[in-house]
C-alpha cells in the first residue's frame, strides 16, 4: 500500500515512519509531512491507498485538507493523543484511528483493516466533523451526533440514534433492534457498545440488553424485574441495574 504520513510534529511522523518500516512490509511510504498543504499536494500527485492523518493542525487541519482533496480514494487512519471525546467521535462514525504513541499491535490492526476495508464514506467523516466543530479549545464537542454509523458486511448502515430500540448481546457480536422493526448485526461485543451509547440516553439494564430510555414505557416488578419497551417488547431488569435505572429516571 503506498502510503502518506501527515502531522505537524516531526517526532510523531519519523516514528511512526519506522515502524512501518520495521513492521508493515506490505506498506510503503511515499511521502512524510509535517505541512498540511505540502501533504494535501502529495495526496493529489501521488494518489496513495493510505493516508496516516492528524486532525488538529495548524495553518490547515485534517478536515479542511481532506475537503479539498474532494473524492476520497483512500483509507485514513487517524492519528490523535488521547482525548475521550475523540475516541467517541471515531467509535460513532466507525473511522479507524491511532493513539499518540502509536502501539505496534494497534498499527498492524490498523493496516490489516485498511487492506480489507471499503471505501471511506462522506457519512463517516461528516459524523466524525460534528465532534471536532470549528472550535475544540472548551475541550468538549461541538454537538452529539444523531446517526450512528453501524459497519455491516456490504459497508456501512447509518442509522438514527433516536429510532435504536435496544443493543442486545449476541456471542460477540451486538444486535440493533429498530422501532421501525429493521435489525443489525454488528462485530462488536456488547461492552464496546456499552461505552458508547451511555454518553447518550442509554443504559445497560442487563448483561444481554442496552435500552433507549426515551422508548421505556413502563418497569413491572414480580418475581423478576422487566421492561416495557414502545413496541410492547419486553426486556429483564438486573437486581444490580435497578438503581442506576431510576437514578436516570429521578424517581418521585
Amino acid at each position: 500500500m503506498r502510503t502518506i504520513i501527515i502531522d505537524d510534529e516531526q517526532d510523531n511522523v519519523r516514528l511512526l515512519t519506522g515502524q512501518l518500516k520495521r513492521h508493515c512490509p506490505t506498506v510503503t511510504v511515499v511521502g512524510q509531512f509535517t505541512d498540511s498543504s505540502e501533504g494535501l499536494a502529495a495526496i493529489q500527485q501521488r494518489q496513495p491507498q493510505l493516508v496516516f492523518l492528524d486532525i488538529e493542525m495548524p495553518i490547515m487541519n485534517g478536515f479542511q485538507l481532506l475537503e479539498r482533496v474532494g473524492a476520497i480514494t483512500f483509507q485514513i487512519v487517524f492519528v490523535t493523543a488521547y482525548d475521550q471525546y475523540a475516541l467517541q467521535a471515531f467509535r460513532f462514525s466507525a473511522l479507524d484511528y491511532l493513539l499518540k504513541p502509536v502501539d505496534t499491535i494497534d498499527l498492524l490492526n490498523a493496516v490489516r483493516r485498511a487492506e480489507l476495508s471499503q471505501q471511506v464514506m462522506p457519512g463517516q467523516l461528516d459524523l466524525l466533523r460534528q465532534f471536532y466543530g470549528p472550535d475544540r479549545s472548551s475541550g468538549t464537542p461541538s454537538a452529539l451526533p444523531s446517526r450512528l454509523a453501524l459497519p455491516q458486511a456490504n459497508g456501512l448502515t447509518f442509522v438514527e440514534i433516536s429510532n435504536i430500540l435496544y443493543v442486545e448481546a449476541e456471542g460477540n457480536y451486538a444486535l440493533f433492534v429498530m422501532k421501525t422493526g429493521e435489525r443489525y448485526l454488528v462485530s462488536k461485543t456488547l461492552s464496546a457498545m456499552q461505552e458508547m451509547l451511555e454518553s447518550r440516553n442509554f443504559l445497560r439494564v442487563h448483561r444481554q440488553y442496552i435500552v433507549n430510555l426515551d422508548h421505556i414505557r413502563r418497569l413491572v416488578r414480580g418475581e423478576g424485574m422487566y421492561l416495557v419497551l414502545s413496541n410492547e417488547m419486553t426486556v429483564p431488569v438486573a437486581r444490580p441495574q435497578k438503581e442506576r435505572l431510576l437514578e436516570r429516571f429521578g424517581l418521585i
